[in-house]
């Protein structure tokens, strides 16, 4: 046992050379915790199976995120690093390490981290995760797939916890539950309408980066939360890279929930409950629940997932806002379709949220090689435009939690001349768009494809533009399919998946063209895809989700038959055709008989069936507005 101090020792020196403190928000506490929640958990974790409480030598948890914790067990004698077995927590280090992980990953995502030896040069470190609500421990990996074999910084360990795909899942799935909790609270007690809740998430978390206001908003008087929260959205703003009228534009929807008078002095309806005032609630919510989220997942646009989530629990038709949310895992299949990197400029011209300029933002990030380029990436090939004020805020709001892309963000309509002359000039090279519906078939300048020609006349030549469109827009006749091949080539069109925007009807598919190269002059065939299985099923809280994990591999082979232009039987096909044709796989396709079966067919004929079902409901649907959020 003596010995053993001598481990800790070094387990101590580590920590303190790697800054683990309480001035950086990091607790580290010895053989015993104050938090009530691992007191209770560890009362029967007991290593001699005795029933009674037991403790690791070191316990390491941050209010960065209240629901992660690193434990450490120590040995001193390296040959008592590890036992075959990993069942015997008294005599190893990594069992016992592993005992308490289990323990605790109850409630918690763990890091346990097992350490032998006496001396610096003999010391062995073994690091593994539990998920939170798993009993079963992985290896911790770096970047590159190997296991980590040193004790890093909390920074660290927290970002490779983060990245494990149960533990992203996990969080993910938390965060859906949270959103849901959040909206019966923003709805019930304090009544704030459907377009200001998300600009209340969106405003609090701009506020929360403002050190200051992190602080002190738990200690400050109920009447001055408002102000403290709107003049720290302001200071964030001030920092960020954007030009002042369009800071003016931001300001004007936050300005409004400031003086909103339910977020005021409680009433007598919230006034027992959450006597320091609903706003004040909100935010400490938000804090905990979310801001960890957001300062780890860059690749996700949290503002519109909570913008979708807030959509689902909308009184009456959710149509009629005329919102169609694009799935997360379509924004990243367009970043792998268009293969985007350092020297891509991307450009959308309908950007919602910013979900496509996100999700094209961390692709681009990944591949790049020098700091130099990462700057350049953030601040110069990332172009929106979007015509909604309080969208615009959201999507302004999205860049500027990742301190990057806010300065190509337009506030206008994309048919603005005067905008669309500026962006021509920028040389945008990839183009992204979900496009709003047209009103009715006789509303011809708003039609889908008319959207989709703008992306295309303000890409460089050779550019590549990718929509996601509904179906009519590859079956339907119209004036806007002659005037783009005239101009632009018909790359490829991919059917998606029936029940993609579950729970609106909407059918939909993917093309992509290459821009001003008239398709005549290409003599292109076009690639046609029948990409109607994502994996993705339907649940019945959480939507559409990949609850097998299937996603990744049928995304990898879709990006892979694409580029490679790969012909399979009821899979894929190459032909040639004009403005007056169908561009759907559908119409092309051969069809693979030698897998059929009596219950594939009448599986098919069903889908076929309900095909035709959604075609003719769509036709007659008013106007509903595709907005890209991930």
């Amino acid at each position: 046992m003596a010995n053993e101090r001598k481990t800790e020792k070094l387990v101590r020196s580590h920590l303190l050379a790697l800054d683990y403190s309480e001035e950086n928000g990091v607790l580290v506490e010895e053989q015993i915790s104050e938090i009530a929640k691992v007191r209770s958990l560890l009362s029967k974790a007991s290593k001699n199976a005795k029933g009674n409480g037991g403790y690791p030598e070191f316990i390491i948890s941050s209010n960065k995120d209240t629901a992660f914790l690193i434990v450490f067990e120590c040995k001193s004698n390296v040959k008592r690093h590890e036992s075959p077995t990993r069942n015997k927590p008294v005599q190893y280090a990594v069992d016992g390490a592993l005992h308490y992980g289990r323990y605790l990953a109850k409630n918690y995502t763990v890091v346990a981290v097992g350490v032998s030896g006496s001396t610096e040069s003999e010391m062995k470190i073994s690091n593994f995760l539990f998920p939170a609500g798993s009993t079963e421990a992985k290896d911790l990996v770096n970047e590159s797939g190997m296991p980590v074999a040193e004790i890093i910084s909390y920074d660290d360990y927290y970002r490779l916890a983060s990245f494990d795909p149960d533990v992203a899942r996990k969080r993910h799935d938390d965060l859906l539950v949270f959103s849901r909790e959040l909206h019966e609270l923003i709805w019930t007690k304090a009544k704030i309408s459907e377009e200001e809740k998300p600009l209340l998430v969106s405003g609090t978390l701009i506020a929360l980066m403002n050190q200051t206001f992190m602080k002190i908003f738990d200690q400050l008087p109920t009447d001055e939360l408002q102000d403290a929260w709107l003049t720290a959205i302001k200071k964030e703003l001030d920092k960020a890279d954007i030009p002042k009228g369009k800071k003016d534009t931001m300001l004007q929807p936050y300005s409004a929930i400031a003086v909103h008078p339910n977020l005021g002095k409680p009433d007598s309806r919230t006034a027992k409950e959450y006597p320091a005032g609903i706003f004040k609630e909100i935010i400490s919510r938000i804090s905990e629940n979310v801001w960890p989220y957001i300062n780890i997942y860059h690749d996700f646009d949290v503002v519109g997932q909570f913008y979708g989530e807030f959509l689902k629990y909308t009184a009456g038709d959710k149509k009629a806002l005329g919102i169609v949310l694009t799935p997360r895992h379509i924004a990243e299949l367009f970043s792998l379709l268009a293969n985007v990197g350092p020297e891509s400029k991307i450009l959308d011209i309908c950007a919602g949220t910013g979900g496509f300029l996100i999700s094209a933002m961390q692709h681009m990030l990944r591949k790049a090689i020098t700091e130099e380029e990462r700057t350049d990436i953030k601040k110069n090939r990332l172009i929106g435009i979007e015509n909604n004020p309080k969208m615009f805020a959201l999507a302004a709001s999205n860049m500027i939690l990742r301190g990057d892309g806010k300065a190509n963000l337009h506030q206008a309509s994309c048919f603005d001349d005067a905008v669309i002359k500026a962006i021509k000039k920028l040389k945008p090279n990839v183009g992204m768009l979900n496009p709003p519906y047209s009103q009715s078939k006789s509303d011809a300048e708003l039609h889908e494809l008319y959207f989709v020609k703008q992306m295309l006349d303000c890409l460089d030549p050779g550019g590549l533009g990718v929509a996601i469109v509904p179906m009519s827009c590859a079956i339907s006749p119209n004036p806007a399919r002659e005037e783009l091949m005239k101009h632009h080539t018909l790359d490829a069109v991919m059917s998606m998946p029936q029940e993609l925007f579950y729970p609106v009807g909407v059918v939909t598919c993917i093309m992509i063209w290459i821009a001003k190269k008239p398709h005549a002059k290409s003599n292109r065939k076009t690639w046609f895809g029948y990409w109607r299985d994502d994996g993705y099923v339907k649940t019945k809280h959480k939507g559409r989700i990949d609850l097998y994990g299937s996603w990744p591999a049928i995304r990898d082979r879709w990006v892979e038959m694409y580029r490679n232009r790969e012909v399979h039987a009821g899979e894929s096909v190459l032909a040639k055709v004009i403005p007056e044709d169908e561009w759907v796989a559908e119409a092309y396709i051969e069809t693979d008989y030698s897998s059929l079966t009596k219950e594939s067919f009448e599986t098919d004929l069903k889908k076929f069936m309900l095909f035709n079902l959604m075609l003719e409901i769509q036709a007659g649907n008013s106007k509903e507005e595709m907005v890209d959020e991930a």
